[in-house]
C-alpha cells in the first residue's frame, strides 16, 4: 500500500485539532463520576478522536 503524504498530512493536522479540542473542552473528571469507569471514559474518547482522523484519511483522495 502506497501512502500519500498529502494525505497523512490532512489526516495529522485533522488529529491535532480534534485531540486539543477534547483535551481542553471535556472534563475527564466529570466524566469519569458519570460513568464510573477512567477506562470507558478514555477509550470512548481516544475513539471520537481516531474514528474521524481515519475517516478523513480514507476519504481524501488525490485525483
Amino acid at each position: 500500500m502506497k501512502l500519500n503524504k498529502r494525505k497523512i498530512k490532512y489526516s495529522a493536522i485533522f488529529f491535532i485539532c480534534w485531540f486539543a479540542f477534547l483535551a481542553f473542552v471535556v472534563d475527564f473528571q466529570a466524566l469519569a463520576d458519570r460513568f464510573g469507569s477512567y477506562a470507558l471514559v478514555e477509550v470512548s474518547l481516544w475513539l471520537l478522536v481516531l474514528v474521524p482522523t481515519l475517516a478523513v484519511y480514507i476519504f481524501t483522495k488525490e485525483k
